[in-house]
């Protein structure tokens, strides 16, 4: 009973931590507008400036929407993982997903130092990038998802993965020896992550399926929880390991191939959440750790874009930076303190 109300307050806390969070975030921007302001827009109101509600609810609400999405949907990911293949250094992009990603902007941005001016995704305008990202993506799931049949060791799995990120990678390098610099440029600024570029059409999409992917995890709570102690453990409780495997596998890559799609790759977060969060509520059970993952996901990715918005200045810091820059420190000195990592 104590201990389920000290989980309960853990959840108040980091609830009422991320709704502040998410108010300052909508604050932060070049254009100074006051609180009040702000407030007014978001319950309903009209502020006294058209200029700043149209600032406030069409561009900095959509991105605080967006850096909750992608910050708990990249931490839920990596704690899937991490169970899964059980290791602590496994993280979201480990199937080798974003790299498929990556090379699917690339074939978008780069491609025209091979093929010509014209690509397959330059006739879809403006949603090019997320469509040649989420072909990519979903064109390295089925490849995972056919390798998880064959073979039958979980480790086997994450090498796969691993391997088809390097092949990814290499394939970007030999488009980028054959691209213009301008090219190259268009294609590290995507590498860089961005939280802002999404419109209300977009983030309905990004929602639709991150809430189709939550009823995936929630119903795979029990093998997840039965997998901590080995694959044999949890055959012993009955549970097709095989069929849970592929589920987690295709939450994981449906996660992490809608995010990378809209809003890069941005990295740590899936990696280093599941850490903090295993740190904060010293368990093990996943009944708690998927939505207090989620939770601190949203805040960690919050305090990280509002220190790349360098308040009152029209520049924004790249988001990857930011989440390594600010979140390494952290887990290094959370881990020093306590010594001992919940798995």
């Amino acid at each position: 009973m104590e201990q389920q109300r000290t989980y309960t307050n853990h959840f108040i806390l980091i609830g009422f931590l991320l709704l502040i969070l998410a108010f300052l975030n909508i604050n932060l921007g070049s254009v100074h507008i006051p609180f009040e302001e702000v407030f007014t827009s978001l319950t309903g109101g009209t502020a006294s400036k058209k200029s700043w509600q149209t600032i406030i609810l069409n561009y900095r609400l959509p991105k605080t929407i967006t850096a909750i999405l992608v910050g708990s949907g990249l931490s839920i990911s990596g704690l899937l993982m991490q169970t899964l293949f059980r290791n602590p250094l496994a993280g979201p992009f480990v199937l080798g997903i974003s790299s498929g990603a990556s090379l699917g902007v690339a074939i978008f941005l780069l491609g025209a130092g091979l093929f010509g001016n014209f690509t397959l995704f330059s006739v879809f305008s403006g949603w090019g990038l997320p469509i040649a990202s989420s072909i990519g993506a979903f064109l390295v799931l089925l490849a995972v998802i056919v390798a998880a049949n064959k073979v039958r060791n979980t480790m086997s799995i994450l090498i796969i993965g691993l391997m088809f990120g390097a092949l990814a990678g290499a394939l970007i390098s030999v488009l980028s020896y054959f691209s213009e610099a301008e090219q190259i440029q268009q294609f590290a600024f995507w590498n860089f992550g961005s939280l802002g570029n999404l419109t209300w059409n977009e983030i309905l999409i990004f929602s639709v399926v991150y809430l189709l992917a939550i009823i995936g995890v929630i119903a795979s709570i029990k093998p997840l929880n039965s997998f901590l102690l080995g694959e044999n453990y949890a055959k012993s409780l009955g549970i097709n390991t095989r069929r849970s495997r592929n589920v987690i596998l295709f939450i994981t890559s449906l996660l992490t191939g809608i995010i990378t799609s809209f809003a890069g790759p941005i990295a740590f977060v899936g990696l280093a959440v599941p850490h903090i969060t295993k740190l904060v509520f010293k368990t093990s059970n996943h009944k708690i750790l998927l939505p207090a993952v989620a939770i601190i996901g949203g805040i960690v990715l919050l305090i990280c874009d509002s220190i790349a918005q360098l308040p009152n200045s029209e520049f924004t810091l790249p988001i990857n930076a930011i989440t390594s820059l600010f979140g390494a420190p952290v887990v290094i000195w959370l881990l020093v303190r306590k010594k001992k990592i919940y798995v």
